[in-house]
């Protein structure tokens, strides 16, 4: 039996500004977007335009949010969410053109990487394969 990630769903202040950042650094494209949980908003932004491949679920509820604590100290935080680019250096400039600061760069197998977080503290790793 054949199984793959289909979607991850985490919450965000602002779904479309989220959406369109991953758009611009890692060309991906929003599948769906509309009403959710609780009346909140929901983004899809993933690596194909269709029903088929990975995404992220953006969400925002109604109302204000507030930061958590840290998830590597917390059960059941996410930790960071890793994005496979083919073009490291390309990816890392336009992380940087954006206004994040790269971080904790590794050159080890299985490939070469670095890390960044974004508006809300969320983390990425961003890991290019050989």
């Amino acid at each position: 039996m054949a199984t793959r990630l289909e979607h991850a769903n985490i919450t965000v202040c602002d779904p479309k500004a989220t959406a369109a950042m991953l758009c611009r650094l890692f060309g991906w494209h929003i599948r769906w977007q509309g009403k959710a949980k609780d009346n909140g908003f929901t983004v899809h932004v993933g690596d194909t335009g269709s029903d088929t491949g990975s995404y992220l679920a953006l969400y925002a509820p109604p109302g204000a949010l507030s930061p958590g604590p840290s998830s590597y100290s917390t059960i059941g935080g996410m930790n960071h969410i890793g994005v496979q680019v083919d073009d490291l250096d390309m990816v890392e400039a336009q992380v940087k053109a954006a206004g994040f600061t790269p971080t904790n760069h590794g050159d080890y197998e299985p490939g070469r990487r670095f890390y960044f977080d974004d508006s809300d503290g969320i983390e990425y790793e961003v890991v290019e394969y050989a």
